[in-house]
């Protein structure tokens, strides 16, 4: 599990629009790294659109938002397309990285036990490490929340 202070794993993902993207693409930049159960459902679409609508306060101050789940590429671009998101999403289907983050974990719904990603936030600074890390995160004035801590590092 990667916790704050941490160097971040490295990664190489597709992602919508055609292409990859790795950490050491953003060297020297800040980096919102968030990891969402699945495309297309309430609380994903929620996260997603916020993320959207603050990206370009992210972006002038350098930070880059990088939306992870084990959805396919072709999920992914439906998924922008049906809500006009701006944002890059990335495709883990092996589920490597969500691995290689702790956030493939065992949840419980209705009594059901079943493994999925726990939707979980990394703000990476310029060097690579993991400034701050939100589990188990609700998605109401989360991305506000990332974008001022984002600021302060």
């Amino acid at each position: 599990m990667v916790k704050e202070g941490q160097k971040a794993p490295a990664f190489n993902l597709p992602v919508s629009g055609g292409g990859k993207v790795a950490l050491r693409d953003h060297k020297g930049k800040k980096v919102v790294l968030y990891f969402y159960p699945k495309d297309d459902t309430p609380g994903c679409t929620v996260e997603a659109k916020d993320f959207t609508a603050l990206k370009r306060k992210f972006s002038a101050n350098g930070i880059a938002i990088i939306g992870v789940s084990k959805d396919t590429i072709a999920k992914h671009e439906k998924f922008a397309d049906k809500f006009s998101l701006r944002i890059t999403l990335a495709s883990d289907e092996s589920g490597e990285i969500c691995e290689k983050f702790g956030v493939w974990v065992e949840k419980k719904n209705y009594g059901r036990k079943y493994m999925g990603i726990e939707r979980t936030t990394f703000l990476i600074d310029q060097k690579g490490i993991v400034a701050k890390v939100w589990r188990k995160v609700k998605v109401k004035n989360h991305a506000e929340v990332v974008l001022a801590a984002a600021k302060e590092i």
